[in-house]
């Protein structure tokens, strides 16, 4: 009399799986297909007198399809992926020729010799003062504001009187109400001239020769 077979666990082999290779084994395809084989074989030679109970096989059929779905979703998921980075490139260039604001402390391109760039207040400041400098901190000019209420505030500077390399030149924010000073963050204004992705993130080129992450961008204009 032919004896019930064990019934085959998901990822296991047996005597009809022997030789299969070692890609083949982690192929889900490959794995179901192979389960399935199985299961007829074992169906055909069961023992008619004590049956395969239909709860384990049904278990069994369940799990080799919810691994055959989890691979497919991954594969779905992986597709979906390079598809939002190629529309977050294709979104990116109509960034190309705007100016963004980011975290810095450089002035922008001057336009007829006016330089710009903002800061943001973290509170109200009765006397607010704009120092122009040089790389290495030296003052070579002062923009006085006055007073200013939190928030984000933009100046600009002439540097038709500057001799040197405006590019090169920083700026450093002073607000004190009285004795006591107030935090500011500098902002500094680039112009974008390409785009691109870095770890599927889209990423802003800089006339500056600079890379910054978009999701830096402050404000655009």
């Amino acid at each position: 009399m032919i004896t019930n077979p064990v019934y085959p666990t998901t990822g296991t082999g047996s005597s009809s799986s022997t030789g299969a290779t070692s890609g083949s084994s982690t192929d889900p395809a490959a794995a179901q297909d192979r389960f399935l084989k199985l299961l007829v074989a074992q169906l055909n030679n069961q023992d008619p007198m004590n049956p395969m109970d239909n709860a384990q096989m049904t278990s069994q059929m369940a799990q080799i399809n919810t691994v055959v779905g989890i691979n497919s979703l991954n594969d779905t998921m992986e597709k979906m992926s390079s598809q939002f980075t190629a529309m977050q490139v294709l979104q990116g260039t109509s960034m190309i020729g705007r100016t963004v604001l980011a975290e810095g402390n450089t002035l922008g391109t001057p336009v007829e010799k006016i330089s710009t760039a903002a800061f943001d207040l973290s509170g109200t400041a009765a006397d607010v003062k704009v120092n122009i400098t040089t790389a290495s901190g030296t003052v070579v000019d002062t923009v006085t504001l006055g007073a200013l209420d939190a928030g984000r505030h933009y100046f600009a500077w002439d540097s038709s009187k500057y001799t040197g390399d405006v590019s090169s030149l920083r700026f450093q924010v002073a607000a004190a109400n009285g004795a006591a000073k107030v935090a500011s963050t500098s902002l500094s204004p680039n112009l974008v001239v390409a785009t691109s992705t870095t770890d599927g993130a889209l990423t802003l080129e800089l006339e500056n020769g600079e890379s910054m992450a978009y999701n830096k961008v402050k404000a655009v204009f």
